[in-house]
């Protein structure tokens, strides 16, 4: 048995709350006032009829009772629309908080933990699942308090008149209960399923559409299909199996439930009879004992929505309960100089270890080129300098502080970096580069633009610098959308840039121009580069051979070609390789 104990719906809206604690209490206040002045009408009504019975016949006292039922119903809906009101506007920043802690929470996360995270349901939770609680918290936080106050007040008020009658008044409700917990018995399981399945539906969706090209390209439409299919009906036979699972105890409990008459009608007129209850007061307690049950049945209507509102919850709960990157809120140390230190580093994704004890000098304002074999590590290293993963073992050192020591924004303030996916918001090129430095200036942008060596093809969209690039850039090419990565980044003006293949689409033409501007722009910087061309790195100040997830060598270009039989391995094939697509004009021409 897990010895933690399970959160209720109440613990996740105190923990998420926050500064709204108080607002929540004064929704549940008013909507409790509104629920009192609501009953009101009927004990007056009661009233009414004891008089009638007594023999009373001034009008103008029933017309005055009349009035004070009016104003206690104008009451009802006005403290009934202040609780509403309260409720919604709290949840809606409740949502909205909740989504920046969310969003916070993945930019301190290490990457392999997001990258780990399907797409389609981390946008599930922050957007659609997120947004559908705010129905749940705007209404069941102060109408579930309110509506359990309802009978209690009720039940009270018939107690001091009769408790036989009051009794007999909640009757039906034991039957009514057992009902109830058949029903909600496997509840929690039946709405993971659903959820866990709705889930499934989502990833295969985004799946599905990301992938279009390939499975048309590769005739796999039938197979793709047929598995979206499958996930789609077993999303929808999840929901139909937990109905049918509910429909007969639900309706045996919604059918026994509001009965109350069957036991306060008969027995009530016996003791009428008998003389042991007055007849005002019996007509009172049947009047009083029809608005009983309905607000509990309200309470128990609202149990799916409590029950996917923890879900829900729980989910959002997870990923704020996630280990982040160990790093101090105020750093312990800034950097005196941009040199880099590895020292012993040993990473791993998951169980995997991929690099076994990294030992390595980068000198403050020098060009250092990494290269290996594919799936060597050098990536590895380049995203753990990033200070996108943490390191198992070891350090890594900027200026002689550890980058553990340093806050994120400081760290992130060292570096740039331009990996080979090169990402671009939905917005403008100008505003992509823009992002590097978002005080620069629409000339300072078009400025690097021209250093960049991009100024030139960016004139040439159709609305040049204005022109909006899609989502992830998907109206640019992948080298134009490199291109524009580049020039952001050196927008950003960091000492130590990093380029992780970063010309990997580029074309030859194309990509000695970009060579030659990130050697002017980069000019007195740390720069790390990996290249697959091994021409555009030949001149680096060193160049470091990583193997098998260690530094096998490291030198000059000269140095490698007569001490490392792997790089003159690599130099060779590159050097083949170029010769034979010169020869033949290019594979792909």
């Amino acid at each position: 048995m897990d010895a933690k104990k399970k959160k209720g719906i109440m613990d996740y809206i105190f923990q998420f709350a926050g500064e709204y604690k108080d607002a929540y209490a004064k929704s549940v206040i008013f909507a409790v006032i509104g629920v009192a002045f609501s009953l009101a009408p009927y004990i007056l009504m009661g009233d009414m009829v004891k008089k009638l019975l007594s023999g009373k016949r001034n009008f103008r006292v029933y017309m005055m009772e009349g009035l004070v039922m009016a104003v206690f119903w104008i009451l009802r809906v006005v403290f009934h629309t202040l609780s509403t009101n309260m409720s919604h506007r709290t949840t809606f920043k409740l949502i909205g908080n909740v989504r920046i802690s969310l969003v916070d929470k993945l930019s301190r996360l290490p990457l392999g933990t997001v990258q780990g995270m399907p797409s389609g349901a981390l946008k599930n939770i922050i957007c659609e699942r997120t947004d559908s609680m705010e129905p749940i918290l705007a209404h069941v936080v102060p109408e579930f308090t309110a509506n359990i106050c309802a009978p209690i007040m009720l039940f009270i008020y018939i107690l001091t008149i009769d408790w036989r009658m009051a009794l007999l008044s909640i009757a039906t409700l034991p039957v009514a209960g057992i009902a109830m917990i058949w029903m909600f018995k496997d509840s929690d399981v039946c709405f993971q399923k659903t959820q866990d399945t709705t889930k499934e539906l989502n990833d295969t969706a985004v799946e599905y559409i990301g992938g279009i090209e390939v499975i048309k390209a590769f005739g796999k439409t039938e197979s793709s299909y047929r598995r979206f299919a499958d996930a789609a009906k077993e999303n929808a036979n999840s929901f139909i199996d937990w109905m049918q699972a509910c429909i007969v105890p639900f309706s045996l409990g919604m059918v026994i439930a509001p009965a109350t008459l069957l036991s306060v009608l008969p027995i009530g007129a016996i003791f009428t009879m008998n003389g042991s209850l007055s007849l005002p007061d019996f007509i009172m307690i049947v009047i009083l004992s029809c608005g009983l049950i309905a607000p509990l049945i309200t309470v128990m209507s609202y149990n799916d929505d409590v029950t996917k509102a923890t879900t829900i919850f729980g989910e959002i709960d997870d990923i704020l309960k996630l280990p982040e990157l160990k790093r101090p809120e105020v750093s312990r140390g800034m950097p005196k100089d941009y040199g880099i230190t590895l020292q012993n580093v040993h990473f791993g994704y998951e169980e995997k270890e991929v690099l076994h004890g990294i030992d390595l000098d980068i000198p403050e304002g020098s060009v250092t080129a990494l290269v290996g074999p594919s799936g060597s590590g050098k990536s590895t290293v380049a995203r753990l300098i990033a200070s996108l993963w943490d390191v198992r073992e070891g350090s890594i050192k900027i200026g002689g502080v550890d980058i553990r020591d340093m806050s994120i924004s400081d760290y992130n303030a060292q570096i740039a970096y331009v990996s080979q996916d090169s990402f671009l918001f939905d917005t403008s090129v100008r505003e992509n580069i823009r992002m590097g430095n978002p005080s620069a200036s629409d000339e300072e942008v078009e400025e690097i633009a021209r250093k960049s060596g991009c100024y030139d093809f960016i004139m040439e969209l159709e609305n040049g610098f204005d022109t909006v690039v899609g989502g992830s850039g998907a109206h640019l090419s992948g080298g134009e959308r490199q291109r524009i990565s580049i020039a952001r980044a050196m927008m950003k003006n960091a000492p130590i840039l990093l380029l992780d293949e970063a010309t990997a689409y580029t074309d030859p033409e194309n990509e000695a121009v970009i060579q030659k501007s990130v050697s002017e722009l980069s000019r007195g910087k740390t720069l790390i580069v990996i290249a697959h061309r091994l021409s555009t790195i030949i001149d680096s100040d060193q160049i470091v051979v990583i193997r098998n997830g260690s530094v096998g060598a490291k030198g000059t270009h000269a140095e490698l070609l007569d001490s490392c039989d792997l790089y003159r391995n690599m130099w060779e094939a590159h050097v083949y390789a170029k010769d034979t697509d010169e020869m033949e004009g290019g594979v792909f021409a």
